[in-house]
């Protein structure tokens, strides 16, 4: 269940008293720590005695040895199958909290409340957690719901900017993949502030919801929100191997522009479309060097990708804004073009 908490964390606390935990846990990192967990404990009402689990922010932390370290820390505290995880954070919380809950003891139930627009928009919603290995991006992981995900807007307040713009990335899919009219009114915002994303937010999740509800388990249309992401996450994940990791949305932003040329390669959009979208993800996402990145190990890393079925590097291309094709199979010539593309922009 979805519910946006404008004003106050009611939904939380009915939720709670319907599922009747044993023990609560709340999941955060040492941002949220701070400036997130006192207004959660401070509209938290129950009875039920609670722990806070504390890592450290960052993709980095989202490993086996993180998982581990919960799992133990849950044991330790005789968490049972009547115990429930709350989230709190961005996606690394959400993906590496909700892959804790449905793996400890076959599953405990869980609640998300995102605190990153990346994490409203996109990471809390959909049902899947993941965590990474070998620096490949989400490559264990599991289809899990939360028992409610509860959006409250707020705490984008609390957001330095490059973390904001890193959501409004998943913001920019959402309308490219589903709906022309979202992409139009994003891109026609003159800067990017919390209080002018406010009245999109919804939208986009809606989106999101739309898309995993008519395929949960990514067998088809679900797909098309990996758009970008195949060659974001090369990059993301060789980033963070060489230990300058970088944002998930300007990976995500990167990886769309890539990912347009393709589909102008391949002759699948307009000449139009496709430099407007190019033109207009460049207008708010800075352009990011691959100068000491080789095309060849960003290949590799694509080929690990979930996607890929019988050795084919299989793509998301976007049609037309608003549209979306998938399992579009691209010659890798096209794909070091793409790349040789975005390192020549301007």
């Amino acid at each position: 269940m979805l519910t946006f908490a404008d004003t106050d964390f009611s939904q939380l606390n009915s939720t709670l008293e319907k599922l009747k935990p044993s023990k609560i846990f709340i999941l955060v990192d040492d941002n949220t720590h701070e400036y997130c967990l006192p207004a959660l404990l401070g509209n938290l009402e129950t009875t039920v005695p609670y722990e806070i689990m504390e890592i450290e922010a960052g993709e980095e932390m989202k490993t086996l040895n993180t998982a581990a370290q919960l799992w133990e820390i849950l044991a330790e505290f005789e968490a049972d199958r009547n115990a429930v995880l709350i989230n709190l954070g961005g996606g690394v919380i959400t993906d590496l909290g909700g892959f804790i809950a449905s793996t400890y003891k076959r599953g405990i139930r869980f609640i998300n409340i995102p605190t990153t627009l990346l994490g409203m928009c996109d990471a809390s919603i959909g049902g899947k957690t993941g965590i990474d290995h070998g620096f490949i991006k989400n490559i264990i992981g599991t289809f899990a719901e939360p028992e409610l995900t509860l959006i409250f807007p707020d705490f984008l307040r609390t957001l330095p900017f490059e973390q904001l713009r890193s959501g409004f990335a998943e913001m920019l899919k959402h309308g490219l993949i589903a709906d022309k009219q979202h992409w139009e009114d994003l891109i026609t915002l003159p800067e990017l502030k919390a209080e002018l994303l406010y009245p999109y937010i919804r939208r986009s999740c809606e989106i999101k919801l739309e898309v995993v509800k008519a395929d949960f388990h990514e067998k088809n249309i679900r797909k098309t929100l990996n758009f970008g992401h195949t060659i974001g996450h090369a990059v993301e994940s060789l980033f963070l191997e060489r230990g300058n990791p970088i944002l998930h949305g300007e990976a995500v932003a990167l990886g769309m522009i890539c990912e347009t040329r393709l589909s102008l390669l391949q002759g699948l959009i307009s000449e139009e479309d496709g430099e407007a979208i190019i033109r207009n993800i460049c207008k708010y996402f800075p352009q990011i060097s691959l100068e000491n990145i080789s095309p060849e190990e960003l290949l590799t890393l694509m080929k690990s990708d979930k996607k890929n079925s019988h050795g084919q590097i299989n793509f998301s291309l976007v049609t037309a804004p608003g549209t979306c094709s998938y399992n579009v199979s691209v010659n890798e010539d096209n794909i070091y073009n793409a790349l040789h593309y975005y390192q020549n922009l301007s």
